[in-house]
This record gives structure tokens, sequence and C-alpha cells, in this order.
């Protein structure tokens, strides 16, 4: 089966075919940093870190630019309030991702700021101006001419009257049209600005994707990621700038969009007031089941956040670690370093399907059930379970979740190796014919949590 990725420029699911065979290069719009971030900025990094970490299964070498924000008028806005600079604040609030971004476990990607790459925002807006699909407002700012490029709208399929009788439209008595967007905006007292051609200012938010991404990817690149309700109107512009400034078309090939983590009925956001950040969840519960709660949804579909939801994923997870301990203590030590081809093949098809993680979690649970039968089974065979056991953590590990040793959340320092002490020593009290102190250390380890099953191959056990 082929890789096919949905496009939300053509609205269909195509094979994929990179511009260099072998090579991928991904651009995501990435964080305005003026606050924690909450669950919904993270989605898209988890999705995309498992979307690359396919790609990569596949046999590609992929490179993965994500921008930060870090001069807008939200920054300049937050700033003020709090009586910091702006890079200050910027800079505080990057850092803060990026450690909620490494406690995610997600794969590193080039990171860029725009006050680090002025000089390619500048350029790009002296190609828009020098082609005509620009100009120069009276006070300096510069507007890009949205009717001079006839495709404007074939991302989000809006027709120019639409635009217009629209509420997001920026009255602006300086612009020559209402559906004009700032390119550069000028110098304003008490506003970081930077030297132009225009006079001193600062980019407006749109051009710097366009301008990063082709300055890091090229001018024609594979994928361009980002939240659904990033298409209009930045994604549209983005496009606009790129292919206005360059005459490459298309500026990217493939346009991909995850969906939306909504609370209380809502998107999460922090104007709303209904969002988590990402510390306070993990303070409650460990990354992985985080990681398995946002891929149990198809990137595409929108998530509505529930406490309960997530609960019931940290009981899957346990599910999997509990099962996969017991396979261990079980298999008695047969290795088996391959995975069922008919889970694999299943497994495959469905990340092939628009990285559909939904569904190749679906197998794993599939391949999870089958090792649970055999370890219930009143003959259970070692090398079966151990074939299971390597089936379900090896596809479950290329999603980038990792099974745990259950050792990890070892209640007061109960270890595995110390569980494995006192079974010996409660066989030892068997063999002895010492009944009452065999019942004692079982009683004593089912009330830290350990529960015993005692089987003809031997006890094993497991945390409740």
């Amino acid at each position: 089966m082929s890789l096919t990725i949905y496009n939300t420029l053509t609205h269909d699911k195509e094979v994929f075919e990179p511009r260099e065979p072998g090579k991928v290069g991904i651009y995501a719009c990435g964080l305005t940093p003026q606050g924690p971030a909450h669950l919904g900025h993270m989605r898209g990094a988890l999705a995309f870190d498992v979307i690359r970490r396919w790609f990569k299964y596949r046999g590609y070498d992929v490179t993965m630019v994500q921008n930060f924000t870090d001069v807008d008028d939200k920054i300049i806005r937050k700033a003020a309030e709090e009586g910091i600079g702006t890079v200050e604040l910027a800079t505080r609030y990057s850092n803060n991702y990026l450690a909620d971004w490494n406690s995610l476990g997600i794969t590193p990607v080039e990171f860029v700021k725009v006050t680090e790459n002025i000089p390619a925002i500048l350029q790009l807006i002296a190609q828009l101006l020098e082609r005509e699909h620009a100009y120069v407002a009276e006070n300096g700012d510069v507007y890009f001419s949205v009717r001079t490029f006839p495709d404007y709208g074939k991302l989000s399929r809006r027709r120019s009257d639409e635009m217009e009788s629209g509420a997001r439209i920026e009255i602006d008595p300086l612009k020559r049209d209402p559906l004009d967007f700032a390119l550069w905006k000028a110098e304003r007292p008490g506003e970081p600005s930077w030297p132009s051609p225009w006079g001193p200012g600062r980019p407006g938010w749109h051009i710097e994707c366009s301008a990063l991404a082709q300055k890091f990817l090229g001018l024609s690149f594979d994928i361009h990621a980002g939240g659904i309700d990033l298409l209009f109107p930045h994604h549209e512009n983005e496009i606009a700038q790129g292919e206005a400034g360059t005459g490459c078309v298309p500026f990217a090939r493939v346009w991909m969009h995850w969906g939306s983590v909504n609370a209380g009925g809502e998107k999460m956001s922090k104007s709303l007031g209904n969002f988590f950040t990402i510390k306070e969840i993990l303070a409650e519960y460990p990354a992985q089941v985080l990681r398995l709660y946002l891929l149990s949804t198809h990137y595409r579909a929108p998530i509505d956040y529930a406490p309960e939801r997530l609960a019931e994923t940290a009981r899957s997870y346990d599910r999997l670690r509990k099962a996969l301990s017991t396979a261990d203590q079980m298999s008695n030590g047969a290795v088996v370093d391959t995975v069922s081809p008919l889970h694999l093949a299943k497994f495959e098809d469905s990340m092939d399907d628009d990285f559909n993680s939904a569904a190749a979690l679906g197998v794993v649970f599939e391949a999870l059930s089958e090792l649970n039968k055999e370890i219930a089974s009143p003959t259970p065979a070692p090398a079966e379970i151990a074939f299971y056991s390597s089936t379900v953590r090896k596809l479950i590990g290329s999603l980038g979740i990792e099974l745990t040793s259950q050792e990890a959340s070892a209640p007061d320092g109960l270890t595995d190796a110390l569980i494995e002490h006192a079974l010996a020593w409660r066989k030892l009290a068997r063999e002895s014919k010492n009944y009452g102190l065999s019942d004692r250390i079982r009683d004593d380890l089912k009330s830290l949590g350990i529960i015993l099953e005692d089987r003809p191959q031997g006890t094993t056990w497991q945390r409740s």
C-alpha cells in the first residue's frame, strides 16, 4: 500500500510523492510565546512527532522546521502588562514550551525565530513590491494587494465576496482594499522595530511563515502543517505571499491540518480560560498516557478533552504494562525478534492511510488480546507469549509510546527486584511446607498492591 495523505488544498487523499526522492521537508506553524503551552498547542507537536517517525520508518530523511512568532501584537501587549521587554517575555515562554516538548519525549526539530530572520522577511516583501503585489502606505506600513493574486482563496475555497462580508476583515483607512493585509507595520512608540527600505518597523503576522519556510526548505517544499484554525486567513495568506513573491508554484505541495482540542464545547484557548497546561496534566499522569490519549483520535479530527477520558486512557496504559510484565515472567527468558505478520500488515496499512494512529492503536490492542489469551491458557506456551509480547512492544513503540517498567511507579520503593526476592522467599517457605509464612508474604504483598497468581508453571505477579 502506498503512503497517502489528506491534502487540505485538494480536499482529497493523495499518494505522497516528495519533491526530492527519499527526502521530506515539513514546515509547521509554531507558538506565539506569550503564555504557558496548553494541550491544544501540543497536539500538533505530538501528531507530527508520530508522522515524522512514520516517514523515517518508511525510509525517508525528514527535515522539519517550526517557528516561534516572538514578536507580534499579543506579545507586545502581554509584555506591557507584565512590565517587561518583549524579548524577555518571548524567551521565557519559548523555553517553557521547549521544556514541555522534551517532557513529552518529542524528537527535536529545527526551531526558528522571527526576530532572528528579519532579512529573509524583508527580502520577500521587496520581491512582492517589485512584482506589484504589495504597496507602501502613507505611514510606512506595507500591505499585500489581495486582488492582484487571482488564486487567493484556493486553500479555504472562499470567494472575494464572501471575504468582504466576513467579520475578520480589518478596517484600516490606509488600505486600498479591505481584503489587503499587513506585511510590514511601521514603527510605533514603545514597540520593537527594525530598519527597512520603507522605514523602521516590524513584520506583520503572516509574512514570517512564508519567508521562513522558503528560506529553510526551498521555494516549493513538501508539506505545510498547522492547526485547522489557521487555515484562513493565515495559511491562505502564506500561499499568496509565497507564490506571488517568487512565482514558484506550489508554495507547498501538501497542506495538513490537525483538529482542535476542545473543552466545555469550545476550542481550548487562553482567551476563554478553558485550557489545561502540560505541566498540570503531567502532574497527574505520565507523558506516555498523554501521548496514548492524543493518538487515540485521528490527527485531523477534533478532540473533546475530558478528565475522565484521560483517566480511562491511564487504565488502558496500565493494562498494557501489566500484560507485558506478566509475559516477561512467563516467557522463561524466551527472546523473539519477530512480530505477527498479520498485525504488522494491518498496522502498516493504518499508518499508510493518512497516519491513522487511532486505527493503528486498535491493531496494537488486538495483538494485546492475543497475548492475554495465551497468558490465560491452561497450557501457556512461553514462545507464543514472547511472540505476541514482542509484537505489542514493537508496534506501539513505532508510535513513540514506551511501555515503561512498572518499577517506575513502584509504591514506597517496592521495586521489581525486591518483589522477585519476596517471591523467592515465599517459594522457599512453600517448599518447606511453611504455608503460614507463605500466605503472610502473599497477603503483605497484596496490601502493597502486588497481586500474586499461582500457576503450574510458577507464580506471576502484577500491580493492582
